[in-house]
């Protein structure tokens, strides 16, 4: 194992598919010159030429939409966003064409592009540029949404998301960028689709995504030292495809559940699970369902008013008590 950061696995990731497919290209603002807005392309214009790293200009809906095209003629474009608040900027050329072009051709054209970049809150860049839209993504059939927590998956699952067939959406963390991990030295795919039990516990589930993955570990060893509370964390890895079995295995085994998830509450992935875990376990709940997420208000300036906006270690202490009680 290569202990690596959350950046550089992704740049591993991308350099490894590059190399393996002259028909993958990385095209957004400054990832050529510049090395990228977050230095995750660093080193990738010196390695493979400014014809498959190419800087585009600040219009999201032209270079965006030029991807989904070149994507259906057989390149298979990544396109880096600075932010994904940006992508409403090119939501006809996501959501209504990427998404649907398949559907619409009768299955003889595939849309291969990866859209990726980070969608966080925490950073302070105000209400414009922390959105987290996982939600409104996955709410489109036709498309992956991917949202790791995680340098081993991070790289594991943009390598299946550049060799997949349909538009994929990678959600990154600015936060995340520095946190290190251990990364396979052998190549590893990780399948879209598929949860990953982060710890094992008996008491209560946290359901969790991205950076709150983190968080709830966390939380999760304090409520094992100091409350003898045992708390198995199930990181849902991927929002679209949703691995909602390994979830209802758990639920069955600890019988309470805490979702924690860095977006806002209403008509969140959140609400989704709520429900379809009450559907399909509610004979299995011995407590109502428990959720956390970013305090409903745009994005907070204030840099200690956001922290707590935003789902933290003593939140969600709080919320596993809560759903415990």
């Amino acid at each position: 194992m290569a202990v690596l950061t959350y950046r550089e696995a992704i740049r591993a990731a991308l350099a490894e598919e590059l190399a393996r497919d002259e028909n993958v290209v990385l095209l957004g603002e400054e990832v050529a010159q510049f090395h990228g807005a977050y230095k995750v392309s660093e080193g990738l214009l010196e390695k493979f030429g400014p014809d498959r790293i190419v800087d585009t200009p600040i219009s999201e809906a032209g270079f965006i939409g030029m991807g989904v095209g070149a994507s259906m003629l057989g390149i298979r474009p990544v396109m880096e966003l600075m932010f994904w608040s940006f992508y409403s900027v090119a939501f006809d050329q996501i959501l209504n064409n990427a998404a649907n072009v398949r559907y619409m051709s009768g299955g003889l054209i595939n849309c291969p592009i990866v859209i990726r970049g980070p969608a966080n809150g925490g950073t302070n860049v105000g209400a414009t540029h922390s959105h987290t839209p996982e939600n409104v993504l996955a709410n489109h059939p036709g498309v992956k949404v991917i949202v790791p927590a995680t340098a081993r998956d991070a790289k594991g699952l943009l390598k299946s998301a550049i060799r997949d067939n349909d538009p994929c959406f990678f959600l990154e963390n600015t936060i995340l960028y520095g946190e290190k991990g251990e990364v396979p030295d052998t190549e590893e795919l990780i399948p879209l689709g598929l949860a990953d039990v982060k710890r094992t516990g008996t008491d209560l589930t946290i359901v969790t995504y991205g950076r709150c993955v983190l968080h709830s570990l966390a939380a999760a060893e304090i409520l094992e030292k100091d409350h003898d509370i045992s708390v198995e964390v199930v990181d849902l890895r991927t929002i679209r495809p949703l691995d909602f079995d390994t979830v209802l295995a758990s639920v069955k085994k600890t019988h309470r559940v805490l979702i924690v998830e860095e977006q806002k509450p209403f008509a969140s992935v959140g609400s989704q699970l709520a429900y379809m875990i009450q559907r399909e376990a509610f004979d299995e709940l011995d407590g109502p369902i428990h959720r956390l997420a970013t305090i409903d208000a745009p994005a907070i300036y204030s840099p200690p008013v956001e922290t707590e906006q935003l789902p933290n270690v003593p939140r969600v202490l709080k919320a596993a008590l809560a759903a415990v009680a």
